[in-house]
């Protein structure tokens, strides 16, 4: 499996930043989770958030769309400076 190009953290809330390689160049995926304690003190991951964590995963969220975008950025230009060295 891949790793992930990035991960932004806050406390139990996550966001991974997936690189995904397609015919047009790469594109980007986020997956955010949040972290909690099960019975059996083994730390799980889910999709589910709850009210109080809307504000701080909306702005995790905004900071990898901040990130997406240099990332897209160094990938345009990375084929510009490919194409122009062929």
């Amino acid at each position: 499996m891949a790793s992930p190009a990035h991960k932004i953290n806050d406390g139990v809330l996550k966001v991974t930043i997936w690189r995904n390689p397609g015919e047009k160049g790469n594109y980007y995926t986020v997956n955010p989770t949040r972290s909690y304690k099960k019975d059996d003190d083994a730390w799980k991951e889910s999709d589910s958030l709850n009210a109080d964590d809307c504000l701080a995963m909306a702005e995790l969220l905004r900071e990898a769309y901040a990130w997406i975008k240099n990332a897209k950025r160094a990938d345009a230009k990375a084929r510009r400076d490919s194409q122009q060295a062929a």
